[in-house]
């Protein structure tokens, strides 16, 4: 039958949908091994852990290159004291684009330079550069995703990797896809809806989420300034528009919320 989950925040989503999409699922690595259960339950939490050091990178680096650099040991600091061997890991890594790119999208090319790793390919007469710079090379990021090599070619070194459930069947190229793939399984046959504010539920929703003392979650604001507080609450609570709408453009990029 039919039943109702309430999830608080998208960390709580992603758990609820990993143990859906882990269940009766198997992960074939490149040379054959499988991996399942609990085994693959830390493999899928160590590719959350990948994922999001990769997607709080600026936005300027191309976060399927730095996933690929970050497998083939891009990150080694040690790379940055022979050019010899930063350009031989520049070439393995030009050479795993190649090998998980359409047939038509592949040539890919990789270099070290002053300026840190350049990739370059041209698909249909259009030429690309993606550039891994000195400046994240340096990086905590950087160092993080160092401390995970290990992990990291033992899962996607080779390459061949697939997620396994019944007839279902999903090339996995590094810990992002396999993340997606694992969320994608779990959204299979269930039906998500996001609450803007109380207004979009009804009566019983609202007891079961934010009325019954038992179960609901409440986060205390403060601010220790009684002035200051007492002027911020008059602007988000207060009669006048205007200036609660000032507070939201001048402070919403410094917000991440999800409610």
């Amino acid at each position: 039958g039919k039943s109702e989950t309430y999830l608080k925040d998208e960390r709580a989503l992603e758990d609820y949908l990993i143990d859906a999409g882990l269940d009766e699922t198997k992960l074939v690595l490149g040379n054959g091994e499988e991996r399942a259960g609990p085994d693959l339950r830390t493999i899928v939490e160590q590719a959350r852990m990948v994922n999001r050091l990769i997607e709080d990178m600026h936005s300027r680096y191309t976060r399927s290159v730095v996933e690929q650099a970050a497998i083939e040991g891009a990150f080694n600091p040690k790379l940055l004291l022979s050019a010899d061997r930063a350009n031989a890991v520049a070439t393995a890594i030009a050479a795993r684009l190649d090998a998980i790119s359409e047939e038509t999208e592949r040539g890919w090319e990789g270099r070290f330079g002053n300026d840190g790793f350049i990739f370059k390919r041209e698909v249909r007469g259009v030429a690309e550069a993606h550039i891994i710079d000195r400046a994240l090379l340096g990086s905590l990021e950087a160092r993080r995703l160092f401390e995970r090599q290990a992990h990291l070619g033992e899962i996607y070194g080779v390459i061949g990797a697939e997620l396994r459930r019944k007839d279902n069947v999903t090339p996995i190229y590094g810990p992002r896809g396999l993340l997606e793939a694992v969320f994608e399984v779990g959204r299979k046959g269930i039906s998500m809806q996001r609450y803007k504010g109380l207004g979009e539920m009804n009566p019983d929703q609202l007891w079961e989420t934010t009325l019954d003392r038992n179960s609901r979650t409440l986060l205390q604001v403060k601010i220790g300034d009684l002035a200051e507080a007492d002027e911020i609450f008059s602007r988000l609570m207060g009669d006048v528009v205007e200036p609660r709408r000032e507070f939201i453009q001048e402070n919403a990029l410094a917000a991440s919320v999800d409610v």
